[in-house]
């Protein structure tokens, strides 16, 4: 089953648990998708196409927000999947926005940084009467980051013959950025686990975390997590993945990744697969779709599940987590942070006043929190598992404004 069906079977739960399954055809289809072919140069001198996309799932509360990705797994039931999961989460971290998702099929690491910025403009041309600062608000994904934003920004304020920085955010806080956006969506999944350590009172316990992925949302997580308190025990990246029972120090993971390229040269080697497995307090997926599925969620340790990764559990894997007790701190609820803090982003780019670090990470615990507070009190009074109570909350949301449109 696809990412994309087990999003809508998820949603259609939701709608049927607050009597609400009438409006599940409306909010199971996008309002657009636009596939398009774009072309550039390569270095050689060979023309090269490349087929992409942006799927806007819903603006019933705002313009259409997310990311956008350069990967070869690119697809449209991928962008599709990942817009409306932007709905949800745009709903559940109650800011005013919708979902939408964009990609190319390319492998980045078969261009050169020359080509990568000409692939970006491109891509920007082909989608910009689709996009804009109220209408669909784009940002970093896989393989993208502020430079590429910066690019597409430059693309777009030439196309419309001004500066238009609100079109796009995770932008270097050079042009038009925000401070605290990079550490945003590590950070905001820790103060999630801040919060559950807080409530069940466990400040005085010795906990442990293991972290699928040590990229640009999984490193702040684990400098987060050393700062809170909490031994990370076991990381992965692209290399492998290391386990030391003791926890390393963010530091020596740093050190080590920037000299070797990996963090997989220190601790001992263990797979993928048996990072998954450890004897945690939270394990951290922050990796990619699908990891923990039906053939490993028999094997899950972990007293909890933070999802920093979108979509890292299947919907199989959940019935039978749910059945063992793991806890579930679902994507759009646990990664939320990043699009919180773009949100941000977008508001000082309006404005023209912007904040210093302190205010916007201020800002970003304390509504994350509060939306951690909402999904906890869901879950109790209505006795679900944690994903079926987050999309309950963006249910509830997204069938209140199209009822108030009506």
């Amino acid at each position: 089953m696809s990412e994309l069906q087990d999003a809508r079977n998820n949603l259609e739960d939701a709608l049927k648990a607050i009597d609400k399954e009438n409006h599940f055809e409306r909010l199971k289809n996008h309002e657009r998708t636009l596939e398009t072919n774009i072309s550039i140069e390569k270095d050689s001198g060979e023309e090269k196409v490349f087929k992409a996309f942006r799927s806007q799932h819903s603006t019933l509360r705002g313009p259409g927000k997310g990311g956008i990705r350069f990967s070869p797994r690119v697809s449209e039931d991928e962008v599709k999947a990942l817009s409306l999961w932007m709905s949800l989460k745009t709903a559940v971290a109650d800011i005013p926005y919708g979902g939408a998702k964009g990609g190319v099929i390319v492998d980045p690491n078969e261009l050169s940084e020359s080509e990568e910025k000409r692939l970006s403009k491109e891509y920007i041309n082909s989608i910009s009467e689709f996009i804009g600062p109220n209408k669909d608000v784009p940002a970093p994904d896989m393989n993208t980051g502020a430079k590429h934003m910066a690019w597409m920004m430059d693309e777009y304020s030439k196309i419309e013959g001004e500066t238009t920085p609100g079109v796009i955010t995770g932008k270097p806080i050079e042009a038009f950025g925000s401070e605290g956006r990079a550490e945003a969506t590590g950070y905001g999944a820790v103060y999630v686990i801040e919060k559950i350590i807080e409530e069940k009172g466990l400040e005085d316990q010795d906990l442990t975390a293991a972290v699928q992925g040590f990229g640009n949302a999984a490193e702040p997580a684990v400098e987060k997590l050393e700062e809170i308190g909490v031994d990370v025990v076991a990381v992965s990246d692209s290399g492998g993945a290391t386990n030391k029972m003791e926890g390393f120090s963010y530091e020596e993971l740093t050190e080590c990744k920037r000299e070797n390229g990996s963090v997989c040269k220190i601790g001992k080697d263990i797979s993928n697969e048996q990072l998954l497995t450890l004897d945690v307090d939270f394990l951290v997926p922050a990796a990619i779709e699908g990891v923990i599925n039906e053939e490993n969620a028999e094997d899950i340790q972990a007293d909890y599940i933070v999802e920093i990764a979108n979509g890292p559990t299947t919907r199989k894997a959940d019935k039978i987590l749910e059945k063992r007790d793991v806890k579930m701190i679902p994507d759009i609820l646990a990664n939320s942070g990043g699009v919180t803090a773009s949100y941000y982003e977008w508001v000082q780019n309006k404005s023209g006043e912007y904040w210093d670090k302190q205010k916007v990470l201020k800002k970003l615990r304390n509504n994350i929190q509060k939306a951690y507070k909402q999904f906890r009190e869901v879950k109790e009074s209505e006795d679900v598992y944690g994903r079926d109570a987050a999309y309950i909350m963006a249910a509830r949301k997204l069938t209140n404004a199209l009822e108030a449109r009506q």
